[in-house]
C-alpha cells in the first residue's frame, strides 16, 4: 500500500495530466467556460456540480454542469419548451424516452460522424449496447446507450441486497435464529430495548425510509420483496426470473403485500421512523450514519453509511444477516446495458462537447473517477497494475465528509458525482487494471485480514471472508441480462398507469402507517378496489405480455 506522503506528488502529476488534456475540441465555445444543462431523471441533486468533480470538468473540458433533476412537471415542461437540455439522462427507456425520440428532442449520435469522432471509446467498446438502443428507439438511429454495460455476458454483478443489520446488537442478544419476517420483528424489538438511543441521543428504530425514489410502487417495499424472494421490480409488480411469471403488486397475500405487512408490523411496534413518509434522502442517510436505524436491505444505505472507523473501533457495525427464507436477487451482467439511458438533447449548441464528456465517462479513468474520485489522489494502480485506494481514498471510503486537498475544495461528499448514473457495470472488467473489475470490493488490495474485532466476529459467525463469500454460499436468484426493453403504452393505457401510480403509492404509505392489523387490511382492500377502478386489469394484461417478451429475450441471450 502507498503511504500518505505520496499524495502530494500524485497531486502534482494529476494536475499536470489535467493540463495536458485541457486542449483542442474539449474547450467551450470561443474558449470560454460553457455551462451545460444536464436534465437528469435520476438525480437527487439540483444545481451546479461543485467540488472535486466540478473542478475536473472545468479543467478537462472547460465546462460547468448544471444538474436539473426530475421533479413534479419537469419532464412535461421541458418537452413543451422543445429543449430537454444538453446532456439528457433517462430513468428508463420506456414512454418518456420514446416520446422524446418520436418528437425529435434527442440527437442522432451518428449524424455528422459525432459518435466516430467524439465517442470513439463508446463505439469501440459498447457496440452491442449501441445496437440495443437502435432497436429500442425504433427509428433505426442511435440516440445513446443504457447504463451498466458489461464486458462479458457470462458474469454476474455483486450483491447489493445484503440484509445489513447491527451485528454488535445481534451478538449481545445471543445471535438468535432468523428464519423470516416475524423473527426480524422480534429481533428488532429486543435491539431497541438494549439500544434505545443513537449516537446523538435520538430514539432508535429498526428502519428509516424516504419517499424520494418511489416510482410505480413504494421503492423500499418492492425492493424488500425483491431481496426476500428474488423477483425483480416490473411495472406494477414483480417479475420472477426463474419462471418468467409476472406477479402484480396487489396479488392477495403476494410478496409486495407481505413486505408492506412486515413494515407495518415495525410501525405498530414503534420500530419504523415516523418521519419516513415525509423526510428526504439526506435525512434518511443521516439516520444510518448516526445509528438511528438498525436494519437496511441495501449495503450502501446500511453498512456503507454506518461502518465508519470510529464505529468499528468501538465494536459497532452493520453486516449481512440474511433470514433463512430470503433469497435475494443478483443481476447477471449484460453487454447490452440496461434501461437508464445516456443521451444528448437535439437543441444543444455543443454536441461535440457533450459527446466528449460522455465518452470520457466510459473510459476506465473516467468511470473510476465518477466512482471513487480523482486518479492519483484517492485511487491509483500499483506496480503490478492492481487497483488501490490512497490513504486519503481510504479515509474518503470511511467518511464522505473528508476534506479534499488543493486544488480541490470542500469535502469529498460536496464534490461527489451528481449525475447518479453509471456507464459500465461496476463488476465489469477494468482493462486498465491487471485483471480486476471496477468494484472496489473485489480488489486484491481490499482483500485484507479483518481490521477490527467486530469484523472478525462477523466473519467467524458467517464462516466467510467477505460479504460476497457469505451471500454467494446462500440462496439467491440470478436475473439474466438480455436485450429486453419494456414496450410502449398507448395513450389510454398510460393515463390509467398514471392514475394507478398515485393510487398504489398513496395507498401503500397509508397502509404502512396503519395502527392495527384490521386497519391495515382495510386500507389494502380500499387501495385494491380503487386500483381496479383505474383499469388495473388492463395494466396487468399488458405487463403479462411484457413479461413473456422479457423471458423470451433472456432465454435467447442464454443460448
Amino acid at each position: 500500500m502507498k503511504q500518505i506522503t505520496k499524495i502530494a506528488g500524485s497531486l502534482i502529476l494529476a494536475a499536470a495530466a489535467v493540463g495536458l488534456t485541457s486542449c483542442g475540441g474539449n474547450t467551450g465555445k470561443k474558449g470560454e467556460t460553457v455551462t451545460l444543462q444536464v436534465y437528469d431523471q435520476l438525480a437527487n441533486y439540483s444545481g451546479e456540480q461543485i467540488g472535486w468533480f466540478g473542478k475536473i470538468m472545468e479543467d478537462k473540458f472547460n465546462v460547468k454542469l448544471n444538474i436539473i433533476p426530475e421533479s413534479g412537471n419537469t419532464y412535461t415542461t421541458r418537452m413543451e419548451s422543445g429543449n430537454l437540455g444538453d446532456i439528457v439522462i433517462w430513468g428508463a427507456d420506456g414512454d418518456d424516452y420514446l416520446d422524446a425520440v418520436d418528437g425529435g428532442y434527442l440527437l442522432d449520435w451518428e449524424e455528422d460522424d459525432l459518435l466516430s469522432e467524439h465517442g470513439a471509446y463508446i463505439k469501440d467498446h459498447m457496440h452491442q449496447a449501441l445496437e440495443k438502443n437502435r432497436e429500442v428507439s425504433g427509428t433505426g438511429k442511435i440516440y445513446g446507450f443504457g447504463h451498466g454495460v458489461s464486458t462479458s455476458s457470462k458474469d454476474r454483478q455483486g450483491f447489493f441486497y445484503t440484509w445489513d443489520i447491527r451485528f454488535d446488537l445481534y451478538e449481545q442478544l445471543g445471535k438468535p435464529e432468523i428464519k423470516n419476517y416475524d423473527d426480524l420483528v422480534e429481533l428488532f424489538k429486543k435491539m431497541k430495548e438494549i439500544c434505545p438511543t443513537d449516537d446523538n441521543g435520538k430514539e432508535t428504530y429498526a428502519l428509516s425510509l424516504f419517499p424520494d425514489w418511489d416510482g410505480n410502487m413504494v421503492m423500499f417495499v418492492k425492493s424488500l420483496a425483491t431481496a426476500y424472494v428474488g423477483w425483480d421490480e416490473f411495472e406494477f409488480g414483480l417479475y420472477d426470473p426463474e419462471t418468467g411469471i409476472y406477479h402484480d403488486c396487489l396479488e392477495p397475500n403476494g410478496e409486495y403485500i407481505k413486505a408492506m405487512r412486515f413494515i407495518n408490523k415495525l410501525y405498530q411496534n414503534n420500530l419504523l421512523d415516523p418521519d419516513s413518509m415525509t423526510q428526504n434522502y439526506d435525512a434518511m442517510s443521516e439516520d444510518y450514519q448516526n445509528g438511528t436505524a438498525f436494519f437496511n436491505i441495501f449495503n450502501w444505505m446500511g453498512s456503507g453509511a454506518y461502518n465508519t472507523d470510529a464505529h468499528k473501533e468501538a465494536g459497532k457495525a452493520m453486516y449481512p444477516i440474511r433470514p433463512e427464507e430470503a433469497k435475494p436477487i443478483v443481476y447477471g451482467q449484460s453487454v447490452f446495458g440496461s434501461n437508464r439511458i445516456w443521451s444528448i438533447g437535439s437543441k444543444t449548441e455543443y454536441p461535440e462537447l457533450c459527446m466528449d464528456i460522455i465518452n470520457w465517462l466510459c473510459t476506465p479513468e473516467g468511470f473510476m473517477t465518477s466512482l471513487y474520485g480523482p486518479k492519483g489522489v484517492t485511487w491509483d494502480y500499483d506496480g503490478n497494475g492492481k487497483t488501490y485506494f490512497t490513504e486519503l481514498g481510504k479515509k474518503v471510503q470511511q467518511d464522505q465528509k473528508t476534506i479534499m486537498p488543493a486544488p480541490y475544495s470542500g469535502s469529498y461528499q460536496d464534490g461527489s458525482f451528481q449525475m447518479n448514473n453509471i456507464t459500465w457495470a461496476q463488476d465489469a472488467t477494468n482493462p486498465d487494471s491487471n485483471g480486476e473489475t471496477y468494484n472496489k470490493d473485489q480488489w486484491a488490495s481490499n482483500a485484507l485480514p479483518a481490521q477490527t474485532q467486530i469484523e472478525q466476529d462477523w466473519r467467524d459467525w458467517a464462516d466467510a471472508i467477505s460479504v460476497e463469500d457469505y451471500l454467494g454460499k446462500g440462496k439467491f436468484v440470478v436475473a439474466p441480462g438480455s436485450a429486453f426493453s419494456i414496450g410502449t403504452k398507448d395513450e389510454d393505457l398510460q393515463m390509467k398507469a398514471n392514475q394507478m401510480q398515485t393510487c398504489i403509492k398513496t395507498g401503500t404509505w397509508n397502509a404502512l402507517y396503519a395502527k392495527s392489523d384490521a386497519e391495515f387490511d382495510s386500507l389494502v382492500a380500499k387501495m385494491t378496489e380503487e386500483a381496479k377502478g383505474y383499469g388495473y386489469a388492463d395494466l396487468k394484461a399488458w405487463a403479462d405480455e411484457q413479461a413473456a417478451r422479457r423471458k423470451a429475450a433472456e432465454d435467447a441471450a442464454a443460448e
